[in-house]
C-alpha cells in the first residue's frame, strides 16, 4: 500500500538553520536523509521523496468565486510549522509506514541529537470517480 510521509518543521527552527547549524551537521542531517532514500530504494519501497525549499520561497493560493486568485509569499503568517519534505512509500503494511515515520522523525539535528520532527503518515486514498 502506498503512504505519502509528510515532514514538518518549526518555521523558526528552519529559518535559524543556515546560521545556527555547523556545516558538519548539515552534512549529517542531509547523508542520513540520503541513506534513507538508498534504503528504501533498495527495497523497492520508494516511489519518490523530496526536499523543499523553505518558507520564503513558497506561495500560498487560494481561488476565489470572482475568478481572480489570492496569491501571497510564503504561508500565512500565524503558521508555525512548515512542510520541510515528504516521501511517497509503497509499502507492506502502516506499520512499516509508521516505523518509517519514526525514523524520519529521529533525523539528526545539531550535535546529532533527533529532531524528533512531526512527521504525518496519510494512506494514499481512493479518488472519487
Amino acid at each position: 500500500m502506498k503512504y505519502m510521509l509528510l515532514m514538518h518543521s518549526n518555521k523558526q527552527d528552519w529559518d535559524d538553520m543556515p546560521n545556527t547549524w555547523s556545516q558538519e551537521d548539515l552534512q549529517v542531517m542531509v547523508q542520513c536523509m540520503h541513506d534513507l532514500n538508498k534504503e528504501l530504494q533498495d527495497a523497492g519501497e520508494l516511489v519518490e521523496a523530496r526536499g523543499l525549499t523553505g518558507p520564503d520561497a513558497m506561495k500560498t493560493v487560494r481561488a476565489q468565486d470572482d475568478g481572480e486568485p489570492i496569491i501571497t509569499d510564503g504561508p500565512f503568517s500565524e503558521t508555525k510549522e512548515v512542510l520541510a519534505g515528504y516521501w511517497v512509500v509503497d509499502v507492506a503494511s502502516e506499520e512499516r509506514a509508521i516505523e518509517l515515520a519514526v525514523r524520519i522523525s529521529r533525523t539528526p539535528g545539531p550535535g546529532g541529537r533527533p529532531l524528533n520532527q512531526a512527521v504525518e503518515v496519510h494512506p494514499e486514498g481512493v479518488a472519487p470517480a
